[in-house]
C-alpha cells in the first residue's frame, strides 16, 4: 500500500501540516523531502533504510558525494536532503546575525554545531563579533585531516582585521565525536589569545564540537 492510500492523519506531509514538524520521526521528515518511494518500498521505509545504512541523520546529510547507494535515491532526491540541511544552517546564521547581542552561549553553540558537527575532517573556524558582541561573520579558516588541522595565528589575526572584529569565538570539530579539548587545543587557544590581544581582539570562547553538545573551553576555565 502506498502512502497515498494511508489514512490522512498518518501521512507524513499531512501530519506535518496539521501537527507540526515535531510530530514526525526523522524517517518521516526524510519521506516528505523525498516525495515518493520506489516500487515495493514507500518513502518512509526508504528513509529508514537511508538512516540505517548511513549511520544516522547527520552522516546521511553530510554525504553529498553519494557514498550511500540505494535504489531510488538519485541526485535529485539527494540534493533535496542536502539542501534542507543547508537551509537549516542558514536560518541559524540569520537568527544569530539579527540578534541585538550575542549573550547566550547556547545560540553560538547551536550555530557552530550545525556548521561543523557533520564534517568527516577537522575544521577550525571563527565567529567574528563587533564591540557589542553582535555577529559579523563566520569563516572557516583551516581544514585538516581527520586527526588535526594546522592553525596559523597570523592568519587568524588577518581575518580579525579583515572583518574589523572586536571579539571572536574560536571553534573546531572533533570528527571522532569526542569533544574533550586536547593538549594541542589548549596550547593553540593560549597562543591565539596572546596574538589577538596585541591587536585588541578578545577571545571570548573556544568551542569544541563533537557528537553531543559543544564543549566550552571558557566554561572549563581554560580561557
Amino acid at each position: 500500500m502506498s502512502i497515498r492510500e494511508w489514512p490522512e492523519g498518518e501521512r507524513p506531509r499531512e501530519k506535518l501540516l496539521t501537527r507540526g514538524c515535531g510530530a514526525l520521526s526523522d524517517a518521516e521528515l526524510i519521506a516528505v523531502l523525498l516525495g515518493s518511494g520506489v516500487p515495493g518500498k514507500d518513502a518512509i521505509a526508504l528513509g529508514r533504510e537511508l538512516l540505517a545504512n548511513s549511520g544516522g541523520l547527520s552522516a546521511l546529510l553530510a554525504d553529498p558525494g553519494g557514498t550511500v547507494r540505494l535504489r531510488g535515491i538519485g541526485p535529485a532526491k539527494r540534493a533535496r536532503l542536502i539542501g534542507a540541511l543547508e537551509l537549516a544552517r542558514r536560518t541559524l546564521g540569520e537568527q544569530l546575525r539579527e540578534a541585538p547581542t550575542l549573550d547566550n552561549p547556547r545560540d553560538s553553540g547551536d550555530y557552530l554545531r550545525a556548521q561543523l558537527r557533520h564534517l568527516p575532517y577537522e575544521v577550525f573556524g571563527c565567529l567574528f563579533l563587533d564591540n557589542r558582541h553582535r555577529v559579523l561573520a563566520f569563516e572557516e579558516l583551516f581544514r585538516g585531516t581527520i586527526d588535526s588541522a594546522s592553525v596559523h595565528p597570523r592568519e587568524v589575526v588577518r581575518a580579525c582585521l579583515r572583518h574589523n572584529a572586536s571579539a571572536v569565538i574560536l571553534a573546531h570539530n572533533h570528527p571522532s565525536g569526542v569533544a574533550e579539548p586536547s593538549a594541542a587545543d589548549r596550547a593553540i587557544t593560549r597562543e591565539l589569545k596572546d596574538a589577538l590581544q596585541l591587536i585588541g581582539v578578545r577571545v571570548l570562547d573556544h568551542l569544541v564540537i563533537g557528537r553531543e553538545a559543544p564543549v566550552s573551553m571558557a566554561a572549563l576555565g581554560l580561557i
